[in-house]
């Protein structure tokens, strides 16, 4: 049986080594869980600038908006006549609907891949035993406890740091910072 992980490894372990060798703390490496979440939010961010076109996106989603909110106002009223020519346009809005969804897809095609093998080599390296010490408000403002009760579930067993995290949330949340921040930089004009 051919090994197809084993020089794919090769490559990230070339590329993300020598961050993991610069973390100031190779045995607990949350720097280098940050850079990677940069890289990666890189990655998606400009894909998403130039695979999508943002002016025609936004133009639909507030045409989206619009017909919606003619058809609630419609409904309260019991305008029959409005709601019978708004359900006429509804076929055309679910083609655009479809449309968006189809152009937001298009950077997950191009970018799914190399990011699964970055989550499987974040898995089988040394930053698999990463552990965060999260703030208190921290903790549980982003529902820590609640991924722990799921964590136990899927895993076994049960979180034994008082107020701490693994590698997997530490980096949902750096990602999740560093995603807003990159699109902001780059002018996108809605958040998620």
């Amino acid at each position: 049986m051919v090994d197809i992980m084993g020089p794919i490894y090769g490559v990230l372990n070339a590329i993300f080594n020598p961050i993991l060798a610069m973390d100031p703390n190779p045995t607990n490496p949350a720097l280098t869980v940050l850079i990677i979440a940069f890289i990666v939010s890189l990655i998606t961010t400009v894909a998403n600038k130039y695979l999508v076109d943002q002016d025609e996106l936004n133009e639909k989603q507030k045409a989206m908006q619009e017909f919606n909110k003619e058809l609630r106002e419609a409904q309260k009223r019991g305008d029959g006549k409005k709601i019978a020519e708004l359900q006429a346009k509804q076929a055309d809005m679910m083609k655009d609907q479809t449309a968006m969804m189809t152009d937001q897809f298009k950077p997950m095609i191009v970018t799914f891949v190399p990011i699964i093998l970055i989550f499987f080599w974040m898995r089988a390296s040394a930053i698999h035993n990463l552990v965060i010490i999260l703030p208190k408000t921290v903790y549980w403002v982003t529902l820590t406890p609640l991924w722990h009760v799921i964590g136990s579930f899927v895993y076994g067993g049960k979180a034994t740091i008082p107020y701490g995290i693994g590698w997997l949330l530490w980096y949902m949340i750096c990602t999740f910072g560093m995603s807003q921040i990159l699109r902001k930089y780059l002018g996108f004009k809605q958040g998620f």
